[in-house]
């Protein structure tokens, strides 16, 4: 069965459904932007809690790019369990963060236990945007 959104057979993509990944975030990897980013400001909701940093000048990154990581420990669950939450909050990062989020800015998202891979996806979008609105004062 094809998805309503999947391009019929033999045409092209007219570029109207969002990409797998936006291409103004930026994933983190490294533990040093972990680290920094649990030093800053964090603002917990029900289904995840969001820590965010504004970079400094003279970092390696980009300077408008928005930069990203995701985290879900071993209370959420097992691999399985985990994996769940973190695809979530990657979705839910792809579509809040690049109309909410503010460039030059580290956020990370952690999953919590039994509420990131159950809640409704709805919610988890509120809960991000709730979040944002929180840490940047708006």
């Amino acid at each position: 069965m094809t998805p309503p959104e999947a391009p019929e057979i033999g045409e092209a993509s007219q570029g109207n459904t969002p990409p797998a990944v936006s291409v103004c975030l930026e994933v983190l990897k490294t533990r040093a932007d972990f680290l920094s980013a649990a030093r800053a400001k964090r603002q917990g909701t029900k289904g995840m809690m969001v820590q965010a940093r504004k970079r400094r000048e003279g970092e390696r990154a980009d300077p408008q790019a928005i930069r990203v990581g995701f985290t879900c420990s071993k209370k959420v669950g097992n691999a399985v369990a985990r994996n769940r939450a973190k695809r979530r909050l990657r979705e839910v990062a792809r579509a809040i963060l690049p109309s909410h989020g503010k460039p030059g800015w580290d956020y990370v998202l952690i999953g919590r236990a039994g509420d990131t891979a159950t809640r409704d996806f709805e919610a988890l979008l509120g809960d991000l945007r709730y979040a944002l609105k929180k840490l940047h004062g708006t």
